[in-house]
């Protein structure tokens, strides 16, 4: 059910087919984020348009609210969402991580407080497998711990709960119609990294993501911990980069031999007006797009650039209208699902490689201010 075909290889950089019961994903994907069941201000007919074949859900913000059970009486995240291609969702663990100030590990879970009305709550490695089985997702992840990459003192003490956390998982796992994936942890220590690496691929799940990247490491740090890490890796497994979701870190991701991305950027971007562009981040409520006619970018083939001007969506920002952030939405994840496919097509053609310095240059402003007004 979750098999897993490598379809072409150039260099490091794959693509290949990962088959789920509600689909085949073709690799290597990004995931629109839906973190409370939907991606904010799209519709699934949006996703359906922009291309997208995987979504995100969160476990500890659906877990909350409207609860794991009601999903599940719903007939499950899928029904309940209305998208009907493939799903992932996410164990909790690195949104308890983030909790750093409301919760208490231990060795059997954590113990946090609800960000919602301060209620106690407590995950275990079997609570999140069954909440996970509840929501009903085709890809599911163990429950891990996530550490600060520079508490290095740490960081060896939360890889090794990890390791056991994803054995107690894998134990409490009922349902075969869902892949439950390990998750490498260990910061930016390549010693850590290496050994919770070759832990996790001895699991044999159908699947592996790297966790705790993203974090507040540089970039070059987090390139020097795939680069580690990655070779490591079954070569018939998918490989999972969690949170990770510039056009730039796509590219050096690839690079890498990943295969699945996700993160709430660009849709959090487009909220705060910012949008994807090969001139680099585009804040869109700069005046000096009042009297643009130009599309967000005019290689893109999205509906909001063959529709709508700078102009057109300046306008809605400053009317603060609510068309403006699905808009700009509809833009940035189109943005990153059509570089995608073109890598796909890149490395079958056997020309990634040889393009990638060129893909970079081209969105290499897209972390950091445009000359013509960025956030």
């Amino acid at each position: 059910m979750f098999d897993y075909k490598i379809t072409a290889k150039n260099d490091r950089a794959r693509t290949g087919i990962f088959s789920t019961p509600h689909g085949e994903l073709r690799t290597p994907v990004f995931a629109p984020v839906g973190t409370q069941a939907t991606v904010k201000t799209l519709t699934p007919g949006h996703l359906e348009e922009i291309n997208a074949s995987l979504v995100l859900s969160n476990t500890y913000h659906l877990y909350l609210r409207p609860g794991d059970e009601l999903v599940r009486e719903m007939g499950g995240l899928h029904r309940f969402m209305q998208w009907h291609k493939p799903l992932l969702t996410d164990s909790g663990g690195f949104q308890v991580f983030s909790l750093s100030q409301t919760r208490k590990v231990d060795e059997e879970g954590v113990t946090f407080k609800s960000h919602i009305d301060g209620s106690i709550h407590r995950f275990t490695p079997e609570k999140s497998i069954a909440i996970q089985e509840n929501l009903g997702a085709d890809i599911i992840m163990a429950f891990d711990e996530c550490s600060d990459p520079n508490d290095r003192d740490y960081i060896k003490q939360a890889m090794e709960r990890t390791h056991r956390w994803a054995e107690r998982s894998l134990e409490a796992k009922t349902r075969p119609d869902q892949a439950l994936f390990g998750i490498v942890q260990g910061g930016i220590d390549p010693t850590v990294r290496i050994e919770s690496a070759k832990f996790i691929a001895s699991l044999d799940t159908p699947g592996i993501a790297i966790g705790g990247l993203s974090v507040g490491e540089t970039k070059k740090e987090m390139h020097e911990t795939l680069d580690v890490v990655t070779p490591l890796l079954p070569e018939d497994k998918p490989r999972y980069l969690m949170g990770v979701g510039t056009p730039e870190d796509l590219i050096n991701g690839v690079t890498r031999g990943i295969d699945i991305f996700d993160c709430v950027l660009p849709t959090r971007l487009a909220r705060h007006h910012s949008a994807f562009s090969p001139e680099g981040r585009l804040n869109l409520m700069n005046a000096s797009f009042a009297r643009d006619g130009r599309p967000i970018d005019e290689t893109c083939d999205c509906y909001s650039c063959r529709t709508f001007t700078r102009s057109y969506i300046r306008h809605l920002i400053v009317a603060k209208e609510l068309l403006a952030g699905t808009l700009i939405s509809i833009h940035n994840l189109r943005a990153l699902i059509r570089l995608m496919e073109n890598i796909r097509i890149f490395i079958a053609d056997g020309s990634f490689v040889s393009r990638a310095p060129e893909l970079l240059r081209q969105w290499s402003n897209n972390a950091k201010r445009a000359e013509n007004g960025a956030v």
